[in-house]
């Protein structure tokens, strides 16, 4: 059934040139899929675009406000709303599953269409969203599936901000009440519960902070959060203790001690920093400061990131393992920590993903072009250097081109991770680049 959605979405993918603005031309393409069957032994493909700066990049960026034109913003939405359409008619491949979750389920369309309503004022849009999530939270059973991504807690959340938005505050509140009910699952320190945020701890921790920023008054009391993330670091560091390594925070998962966004210690202390409002003093120098610079200190010559300790093999490229995902971890400590060398290591990642950020897996959020582009988006969003947005428009060039530079078919075309609603999402978050944040990852 897969292959043939897939069939069907590449067959068609020529609706969804936009022809009122193309930077890639026939003979580019052409060039892209020899360098594709000359380069089989790669992931990716080589970048065929002229960096910044060059004579073309004022058709897409105004240098002096620092924002995308007017005309590459039509060509953005004309091709957004494409894809949205295709997505809809494709409603019988991605809803008849049991797949509820954020990641590659019926939430994560969902998220799309709430995202798309809110940015576009749709409130149709919304409506679908809520039919959808209203259905997916009735159909969760296993209470140990507490994640934002991948478990119960993400469409608890999203239904409620939803509800809330549409003045159903009893109802709201209901949702509310079930998520903070799975904090029982969460403190129990010798549960073999692991931290990560896919399915661990700190995606739950991701789904508190995710309503607290869409609901005002904040709903989740400090409390809970405080509770949540010292179970987090407590973890962490006994860990770390029964380790060699030289570090206070470390996990692991599947016996795997994993570094990158979706599995490991990067994206932990990314959602933890995203919460220190709530860190002690201490935790903050004492816990997470080190363990980052532990991080660090493990990249490859490349400026790429192991995917876990002990891999030495340079080639993952992706939001999951890899430079994506420690671009926004860097980027943010930064911020906190104001130590130049994180936003070198997140500039770096930054030439890691323009050289090597064009996948052939296709366009996705987990380990596609869409989840790579955000790294540019969160590096113009720091430095308001304009060839980071410049790059952005260009690895949404390659988007646009849906279906074209792919070699194989996701395993869940139509998702919000891995398929054309991750796409689509990052399509939407192009329009107004200074506001976009990776679902799931930024709060």
């Amino acid at each position: 059934m897969l292959k043939e959605a897939f069939s069907i979405l590449s067959k068609r993918q020529v609706n969804f040139k936009c022809k009122l603005y193309k930077q890639h031309t026939w003979l580019t393409r052409t060039i892209n899929i020899v360098q594709g069957i000359i380069m089989d032994n790669t992931r990716y493909y080589n970048n065929p675009f002229e960096d910044y700066p060059n004579p073309t990049a004022q058709q897409l960026i105004n240098t002096n406000t620092k924002e995308i034109n007017e005309n590459y913003k039509e060509t953005l939405y004309t091709c957004t709303k494409k894809l949205l359409d295709h997505l809809e008619e494709k409603k019988k491949h991605w809803i008849s599953n049991d797949d509820c979750s954020v990641y590659t389920g019926s939430t994560g369309i969902a998220y799309v269409f709430y995202h798309y309503g809110k940015c576009f004022n749709e409130p149709t849009y919304i409506e679908k969203a809520a039919e959808l999530l209203k259905a997916c939270v009735s159909k969760f059973r296993g209470r140990r599936e507490i994640t934002f991504l991948t478990g119960i807690a993400g469409p608890l959340a999203l239904y409620a901000i939803i509800l809330h938005l549409q003045e159903n505050k009893q109802e709201s509140q209901n949702m509310i009440t079930k998520l903070k009910s799975l904090s029982s699952l969460i403190m129990d320190i010798h549960s073999n519960l692991p931290n990560e945020l896919l399915q661990g701890r700190v995606g739950y921790l991701f789904s508190l902070l995710f309503l607290n920023s869409h609901i005002s008054p904040p709903p989740i009391e400090d409390k809970l959060i405080k509770q949540v993330i010292a179970i987090i670091i407590q973890s962490g560091n006994m860990y770390s203790a029964s380790t060699k390594y030289k570090t206070p925070l470390m996990y692991a998962w599947h016996d795997s001690e994993y570094l990158g966004g979706a599995h490991g210690l990067g994206g932990i202390l990314y959602i933890l920093l995203q919460a220190r409002q709530y860190l002690t003093q201490s935790q903050l120098e004492n816990d997470i400061n080190p363990a980052l610079q532990f991080l660090q200190n493990l990249r490859y010559p490349s400026g790429n990131f192991p995917s876990s300790i002990g891999s030495n093999t340079d080639k993952l490229v992706h939001w999951c393992h890899g430079a994506p995902g420690m671009s926004m971890l860097f980027n943010l400590a930064y911020e906190i920590y104001k130590d130049e060398q994180y936003l070198k290591t997140a500039l770096q990642c930054g030439e890691v993903i323009w050289k090597r950020g064009l996948l052939k897996r296709g366009y996705g959020i987990c380990h596609g072009v869409a989840g790579n582009a955000y790294t540019f988006l969160c590096l113009f969003q720091q430095t308001k250097d304009v060839k980071h947005l410049y790059r952005a428009c260009k690895f949404a060039d390659w988007c646009m081109d849906y279906g074209t530079h792919q070699t194989r078919s996701p395993d869940r075309p139509f998702s919000l991770f891995e398929g054309l609603a991750g796409t689509i999402y990052f399509l939407i978050d192009m329009q107004n680049p200074s506001s976009a944040k990776f679902p799931g990852y930024t709060v």
